[in-house]
């Protein structure tokens, strides 16, 4: 898997990141990569404070939960009621929305997930939208084998890990009320109609 395919300029945006990392070893590991980030960010730029680095330009507005090892890019949103936990990255000009909630995930430039969404332990490409209500579930509570095994491109691979949301590629946009299933890959420009359940396990 090529993540350059999916995000394509994930590695100007981490230069730290390995070619060779996986969606899932990322986000498995993403409180290592936060802590490696924020010493070398500007701290003329950045205020940073309990491993919570917010640029200048970001604006947070009052009410907004941000839990430690959060790094808050230029000109990002994040509205009244966001809660951001266990690890998460938000590279630049992203609008995380009220009532939203982002768990240990980064989400690239331009991205929205504006109203009422659950975002869990997933990498979001650029200029990706999420419109209300729609959710990337993480987690297969219901199985008895809860490790994650992911359909790329006809290959069936076992992540090793019992917590991972989507892989969404840059351009796509998740209509309302959709639900992606643990484990989901979305190629750049996916549409997702409203009102979808996507489970790959089961293509």
């Amino acid at each position: 898997m090529k993540l350059i395919n999916y995000i394509k300029d994930i590695y100007r945006d981490i230069p730290s990141l390995s070619k060779d990392s996986l969606p899932w070893e990322i986000i498995d590991n993403i409180d290592e990569l936060i802590n490696s980030l924020i010493p070398g960010l500007n701290k003329r730029e950045y205020v940073i404070q309990e491993n919570i680095a917010i640029h200048e330009t970001a604006i947070v507005e009052g009410g907004a939960i941000i839990k430690k090892n959060t790094i808050i890019g230029p000109r990002c949103i994040v509205k009244s009621g966001a809660y951001l936990r266990n690890g998460v990255y938000l590279v630049s000009d992203v609008t995380i929305g009220a009532n939203t909630e982002i768990k240990q995930s980064i989400i690239f430039k331009n991205s929205c997930a504006a109203h009422l969404n659950y975002v869990g332990n997933s990498l979001i490409g650029e200029d990706v939208n999420l419109e209300a209500g729609s959710v990337l579930a993480n987690h297969f509570n219901e199985r008895e084998d809860k490790h994650i095994v992911i359909n790329e491109k006809g290959e069936w691979i076992n992540t090793g890990v019992k917590k991972f949301g989507s892989l969404i590629g840059d351009g796509s946009k998740i209509g309302a009320n959709s639900v992606l299933n643990p484990g989901t890959i979305l190629p750049a420009k996916t549409i997702v109609p409203r009102l979808t359940h996507i489970n790959q396990a089961e293509t």
